[in-house]
């Protein structure tokens, strides 16, 4: 009997690589569901996948969505009421009859000290563990493909990228391999090995966003150069940006745990549960090389 998999935050960066390698996934019986703000979002229409309306802000669609869902894969918007969110769709989960919940999370959810971004992915992470639905969590480090979503323009333009990360090293993991960690999680032969797991999941080697810079300049055929801001020239550029207060504040506590080391740290999760080796930062700028030129 096919089992029916429902991925948040699908029009996402991590979202949607969830929902097209499920659909990939060799001789899986299972039915893949999109959730979006909108059932008339377009994003896969061209994969037909059944897109089903889940918006937050209008409780009455969380149900509906999860009606007749096997599997969840999690991921609520950062946002000062994530755990909020988080509950409302867990508990939602649990009258549903959702049999388990893969939650995408962050490195060091767990950490001492904390910081915004990881204390309320671990609120968020009890909120599952106290509900009594079986689950997985996926601790994640920076994506690679912030570079494309935050810097490409920067890079397009000015033939630079602008943070506040000093020379400190960071083991950067491509989306790529986040999603094929949560498919083998949510694959029906493989739950069963991942109930109650928490995979720290980075790339294969950290590097300095100098490092990164030298690497995108071999790899897309022009220069590209890294310059070391401070918090406050990054905060008046996120504001720019038209970020709010809350969010800017809080990536400014993700870069000084940054610069403090917290995030050099190297996992094998990626091999350990894919099989593979966590693809690099070369090989992520060269097949990604359009987006910067």
């Amino acid at each position: 009997m096919a089992e029916t998999i429902l991925v948040t935050g699908a029009t996402g960066t991590v979202g949607s690589e969830v929902v097209k390698q499920l659909l990939s996934a060799k001789g899986e019986d299972i039915i893949v569901k999109a959730a979006a703000r909108s059932a008339n979002d377009s994003t896969f229409r061209d994969l037909g996948v059944q897109v089903v309306q889940l918006d937050y802000n209008k409780p009455y669609t969380l149900s509906s969505a999860l009606r007749d869902i096997d599997k969840l894969f999690l991921l609520t918007p950062f946002q000062s009421n994530m755990v909020d969110l988080t509950s409302n769709l867990v508990n939602e989960a649990k009258n549903a009859g959702v049999k388990y919940i893969v939650k995408q999370s962050v490195l060091g959810a767990d950490a001492e000290p904390s910081i915004t971004p990881s204390r309320l992915h671990r609120q968020a992470e009890k909120v599952i563990e106290e509900s009594g639905i079986p689950f997985t969590f996926l601790r994640p480090n920076f994506f690679m493909q912030n570079f494309v979503t935050f810097y490409s323009n920067f890079i397009k333009t000015q033939g630079a990228f602008y943070v506040p990360a000093g020379d400190a090293k960071a083991s950067f993991v491509d989306v790529r391999d986040i999603a094929a960690v949560a498919v083998q999680a949510l694959s029906k032969n493989g739950t069963a090995n991942h109930i109650r797991k928490v995979y720290d999941i980075t790339g294969g080697e950290a590097i300095s966003y100098g490092q990164a810079a030298e690497i995108l300049s071999k790899e897309i055929g022009k220069k590209v150069n890294y310059v070391n801001i401070s918090d406050e020239d990054a905060r008046k550029g996120m504001k720019d940006m038209g970020a709010d207060e809350w969010t800017i504040n809080s990536m400014i506590e993700l870069f000084g745990i940054t610069r403090a080391g917290y995030l050099s740290e190297i996992s094998s999760a990626v091999e350990q549960v894919t099989g593979n080796k966590p693809i690099t930062f070369s090989q992520f700028a060269r097949e990604y090389a359009i987006a910067f030129k």
